[in-house]
């Protein structure tokens, strides 16, 4: 589920940002080249519900660093306003999950995009074998 949620991420990224942008999820590379997306899970929770209803709650942390260092106020302001719009819906396998508590700040010249993704999923629980054979007796008390 994670992977699925980043790669996500990573595609409406990329849809509204387009390839010129690199995405990265590990780390970034000494010497890599901006502008540029950094995608950070932060924290995951889960939480049973009921039965084998589960709440996930997922933490990430969007880096984008942007072109140059001088002036970046506008740039910053201007990814910031798409990916408010952009990552509001995201599609996995066919479903959307809303993205929550937006917010974004900046440390030494790099946004920081925060967006949880939070899901309720359901644990397959694997049934054991059914019986197959049922012996009964009985004794009169006399």
């Amino acid at each position: 589920m994670l992977n699925e949620i980043m790669n996500a991420i990573s595609q409406k990224i990329r849809s509204v940002f387009g390839s010129e942008y690199k995405i990265y999820f590990d780390e970034i590379a000494q010497g890599f080249k901006e502008p540029c997306f950094f995608i950070s899970l932060l924290q995951a929770n889960q939480k049973q519900i009921i039965g084998n209803r589960y709440f996930r709650e997922h933490f990430f942390d969007i880096h984008y660093y942007p072109k140059s260092t001088a002036g970046i106020t506008r740039e910053v302001n201007e990814v910031t306003d798409k990916l408010l719009m952009a990552l509001e819906y995201i599609s996995i396998g066919g479903d959307l999950i809303r993205g929550t508590k937006m917010k974004h700040e900046v440390h030494d010249d790099v946004l920081h995009f925060f967006v949880n993704y939070d899901v309720f999923v359901k644990k397959v629980i694997e049934k054991g074998p059914l019986m197959m054979e049922y012996t009964q007796t009985q004794k009169l008390k006399g």
